[in-house]
């Protein structure tokens, strides 16, 4: 394929090569195929529970150790909150209060969104400020709502369409009303603090960089005050080189009307690169919406060092086992231990011609087994969310392992596959402690372990024309397809996202 040098200078600028755009025009080609569920990971076979006993044991675990380490609370933050305030949007275009009452508007379109949201207005962390703007010279129960939704919405009143969920008001105390930043500081100091002192890094849209320094601002030195915490935080931005070139439904390079290239956001899966620049010893993530009021925030807290006492445990076996295999006196015994130890403890699955193998090739496998990256994810049980899921799965070298995979990368018309899906008992609440080093201390190169056979390839309007775009295998899905994973169940209190506005009146949100 030819490229024109207007072409060329725009991927100098974008920092991708010819390579990686013809390699990404080759995928939409091909296609990507459907992952291959073996089985669900359930209880006893995938996810490990925990007795109170061993929960209490692992948080001392990590208390004693956790001043040794180098922590660090990693927060992908850079959605904007307009999906969450979809139903609202809608509300704004379509209803008029001089036309029909608000009864019958949410009946007649069946919104139970706006239903909702009407009911328990003033459940809200926002409902004063927004009730103050608004006043109550209005002649209708409509009439004063739409004016409600308007101040919040509008890009000259609040604007809260525009902002990134992390800096919205979520919780609202009787001294106060914070945001899902705020609480992610108070967190950190529970958790992910070492002297004293802990760090955060956000990734976030370049466009709210001014938003959260400002608010960091505001609200560090309270929390530092409240929580007797000092916080390290700092920011990254989506890399352009992670961007992905789009094209039309013959696969061709889609171009814009001023004739250049069309390249989108490769989505979350882009944030290994931003994973990949920190090497802190323990590295907790957790979505910014995904955040709790103070009174569960214990219980939060406590699963946390529960899955980062494990990984401490079981990294410190794997360490040993690895500097074993660095010594060229292995014998036969120790190699069967260190292959069962993969197995069982860190979910490694070898293929069954694996003791046939020369002892050279059986070193040289498991030594390129051990040296991984090794993350615990905490799973929660299935509630009925949409997403992603632990699963056994099988590449087409038969080779299988333990894999958090989303729906869309499930052949649900295929029987087989939608059964085993339907008998998931788990869901994915994006709960992860990661040990991104080897045993001397080594980061690894996050990059080498990413399955970029695992993306997504999804269809978007452009200028009034169809584009196939392509996302690059997920953060925890595609991104470290090739750590070793393992996985806990944790409590639902650990899972409490904000997709929608109504969210925020769940129990998890408010307050006593």
């Amino acid at each position: 394929m030819n490229f024109t040098s207007q072409d060329k200078e725009q991927f100098i600028a974008k920092g991708v090569t010819n390579e990686k755009v013809l390699e990404q025009i080759e995928t939409f080609k091909e296609g990507i195929p459907f992952v291959n569920l073996s089985k669900a990971a359930v209880v006893g076979d995938g996810i490990l529970k925990f007795s109170d006993k061993e929960e209490q044991e692992l948080v001392s675990y990590f208390e004693k150790y956790r001043l040794q380490k180098d922590l660090l609370k990693f927060t992908p933050a850079s959605g904007a909150a307009t999906r969450m305030f979809k139903a609202l949007f809608t509300f704004l275009e379509v209803y008029n209060a001089k036309e029909q009452s608000l009864d019958v508007y949410i009946e007649k379109n069946n919104d139970k969104a706006v239903e909702a949201f009407v009911r328990e207005i003033k459940d809200f962390p926002f409902y004063k400020d927004v009730k103050t703007r608004i006043g109550d010279n209005f002649s209708s129960e409509g009439e004063e709502v739409y004016a409600f939704v308007q101040e919040l919405l509008s890009e000259d009143k609040l604007n809260y369409g525009f902002f990134p969920k992390g800096l919205l008001p979520f919780h609202k105390y009787k001294d106060q009303i914070v945001t899902p930043f705020y609480e992610h500081l108070r967190e950190a100091a529970l958790y992910a603090k070492t002297n004293d002192v802990a760090k955060l890094h956000f990734t976030i849209s370049e466009q709210h960089q001014e938003m959260f320094l400002e608010k960091e601002k505001q609200v560090a030195e309270k929390v530092n005050k409240e929580t007797a915490t000092s916080f390290v935080v700092d920011y990254s931005f989506q890399k352009k080189e992670t961007d992905t070139i789009a094209v039309d439904l013959e696969n061709k390079p889609f171009r814009l009307k001023d004739g250049s290239l069309l390249f989108r956001p490769g989505g979350h899966g882009a944030l290994i690169e931003n994973l990949n620049d920190k090497s802190a010893d323990i590295i907790f993530i957790k979505n910014i919406d995904n955040v709790v009021v103070q009174e569960h925030l214990q219980a939060v807290a406590d699963s946390k060092k529960i899955l980062a006492g494990f990984l401490l445990k079981v990294q410190k076996k794997a360490f040993e086992y690895a500097s074993i295999l660095d010594n060229d006196k292995v014998d036969d015994e120790q190699m069967n231990e260190i292959r069962l130890f993969l197995k069982e403890e860190l979910n490694v699955r070898f293929r069954n011609g694996f003791i046939h193998l020369g002892k050279e090739e059986q070193l040289s496998l498991l030594k390129e087994k051990i040296n991984r990256p090794i993350r615990v994810c905490g799973m929660v049980k299935n509630l009925g969310d949409p997403g992603g899921g632990p699963f056994w799965i099988k590449d087409y070298q038969e080779n299988v392992s333990l894999q958090i995979v989303e729906s869309a990368q499930i052949d649900t018309s295929n029987f087989n596959q939608a059964k085993i899906l339907q008998n998931a008992t788990h869901f994915n609440p994006v709960d992860l402690v990661c040990g991104v080093k080897n045993y001397k201390g080594e980061k690894y190169n996050l990059l080498d372990f990413v399955n970029d056979k695992q993306g997504f390839i999804t269809e978007k309007t452009k200028e009034g024309r169809q584009v196939k775009a392509l996302e690059l295998p997920g953060l925890w899905n595609g991104a470290m397809a090739f750590w070793n994973t393992i996985f806990v169940e944790v409590p639902t209190i650990t899972f409490n996202p904000v997709k929608t506005v109504n969210d925020l009146l769940k129990t998890a949100h408010q307050p006593k």
